[in-house]
């Protein structure tokens, strides 16, 4: 019978005949409205569902040329044209959410103080709603990640907005800034402001968790002697012991050089060696070379 299936009959939302009363209309939706209304069952959807239900249907048989047309199959029970019905989805949804119409409750709430009651408060309640959240998107660079920094956002309106970004945050991440988003329709307190961080990789550093990761390069003569190099890390160069006989993939760990964290401890640096030979020919290391013979074998576990 209707154009959306899942739309009921008003005068059977309404339990009410077909042969009834503007009055009768009135008197049923005023004990509906009573039961169901939002404000009296918080949480409970079923309830709200139903209240939208009923509020539609009053709408339809309230109004005489809309309960004309219902009647006479003009409309469907949504107020939709039938011939048009096809493509209610299309403009229903540009009229906005089904049912939020409170014309009718207003004219009941006129004669009926319980009712004049909560559309008070639904009405303080809508003008003390809170501006919408506003989104934005913010690169950072790595170490600004790691150690924190201040930038600042230039908004689509030509204002500007410092962000904070505390140290140790995540890619992807999201800050929220209280009370700098769009400021609210009535009396209430503007929205947030939501800024999600990208973060721009660093040229040597990576990270895995708390910890920074960096590969260094590092000479024949550093791997096989050992010695002091100088390795940087996010808080600035520190010198570091390369052991004797170290090879690449050797890790290392500077404590405390990573992250940092929230509870003021940092994460820990793990250097990686990477044995470099020379870009360059070197006449002296070919001519030791040439004349040296290895007394182990790198691919001793390598046999088939």
């Amino acid at each position: 019978m209707f154009g959306d299936m899942s739309l009921r009959d008003p005068y059977e939302v309404l339990g009410v005949a077909r042969t009834a009363t503007p009055e009768d209309i009135r008197s049923a939706y005023r004990k509906l409205a009573k039961k169901l209304h939002p404000d009296l069952n918080p949480g409970d959807s079923k309830a709200e569902d139903r209240f939208k239900e009923v509020t539609g249907a009053y709408e339809i048989l309230s109004d005489a040329e809309k309960r004309r047309r219902f009647d006479a199959g003009e409309i469907d029970a949504s107020g939709t044209e039938r011939p048009q019905q096809h493509y209610y989805k299309e403009y229903a949804g540009a009229a906005g959410p089904r049912y939020q119409n409170t014309s009718g409750f207003a004219d009941l709430a006129e004669e009926d103080d319980f009712l004049a009651e909560l559309l008070r408060r639904r009405e303080q309640q809508a003008r003390r709603a809170p501006g919408a959240d506003r989104l934005y998107q913010l690169q950072v660079d790595f170490l600004d990640a790691v150690t924190g920094a201040t930038r600042r956002i230039t908004l689509p309106d030509g204002n500007s907005l410092d962000v904070t970004i505390p140290p140790g945050i995540q890619d992807g991440q999201t800050l929220r800034l209280r009370g700098k988003g769009a400021p609210s329709r009535g009396d209430g307190p503007p929205g947030d402001a939501l800024v999600e961080i990208t973060i721009r990789p660093h040229k040597f550093f990576t990270r895995d968790g708390d910890d920074i990761l960096i590969e260094l390069p590092v000479t024949i003569a550093e791997a096989i002697l050992g010695g002091k190099v100088k390795v940087p890390t996010p808080s600035g160069a520190v010198m570091l012991t390369v052991p004797k006989g170290s090879t690449t993939g050797s890790t290392l760990r500077l404590k405390g050089k990573g992250v940092a964290r929230r509870d003021g401890s940092h994460g820990d640096e793990l250097v990686k060696l990477k044995v470099m030979t020379p870009a360059q020919p070197d006449a002296e290391l070919e001519s030791f070379l040439s004349n040296w013979t290895p007394n182990y074998d790198p691919r001793r576990d390598m046999q088939p």
